[in-house]
């Protein structure tokens, strides 16, 4: 698996440094809002306000809310797959290969609790488009090839490689819950803790 032109492929997508500030703005007031009143409670004014431009400016950079909403999905899924994509070293026996691949999904949860959160709530919504999914699909498959190449070495147990997935997925999400719901802050020893049981349901 060629990890780093994986990579190349997604993060070629994040915006560029001279990406317009009011653009800018107008994402981060929409990724705002849509944690805090979800993307129905959410209406355009609402974001324009919230990020200070002109209500009309808001149109000048996005045609409705479907696509500003899909910016915004492609915007967060491109720094969570260069995190996690990126860390991954090759070469490396599949017990390592898991560690930084947790280690970015955490990582990318505590330093950004609020794409994170948008992630978790928008990953399955209908208003979606193709090129919005395609991200998701770029993630998804970089897991499946390192459980194959897993599975390959021996080193992780049989099995579908998409259900593998999706129960670690479960897992962590399980995870960003269980402390958003207590209000607790997610620390060093939770995420190794989590990190060692969701191991020994992969490992062979």
């Amino acid at each position: 698996m060629n990890n780093h032109s994986v990579t190349k492929s997604i993060a070629l997508e994040k915006a560029p440094v001279n990406e317009p500030t009011k653009r800018t703005a107008i994402l981060d007031a929409a990724l705002n809002l849509f944690v805090e009143r979800t993307y129905d409670g959410t209406a355009m004014p609402l974001v324009a306000e919230r990020a200070g431009v002109g209500a009309g400016t808001i149109y000048r950079y996005f045609e409705n809310k479907e696509a500003l909403v899909n910016a915004l999905y492609r915007r967060c899924q491109a720094d969570l797959a260069y995190r996690i994509i990126d860390s991954v070293p090759l070469g490396l026996p599949s017990r390592h290969t898991f560690h930084h691949i947790w280690q970015g999904l955490c990582d990318f949860a505590r330093e950004e609790p609020e794409a994170s959160a948008f992630l978790e709530m928008h990953h399955h919504d209908l208003y979606l488009e193709p090129e919005s999914l395609e991200y998701r699909n770029r993630i998804r498959k970089m897991a499946y090839d390192v459980i194959t190449e897993g599975q390959a070495k021996g080193e992780m147990r049989a099995g579908p490689p998409f259900l593998l997935a999706f129960l670690v997925t479960g897992a962590y999400i399980g995870l960003l819950k269980a402390a958003r719901e207590r209000g607790e802050v997610l620390t060093d020893d939770m995420i190794t803790l989590a990190e060692d049981s969701v191991w020994k349901m992969l490992e062979a």
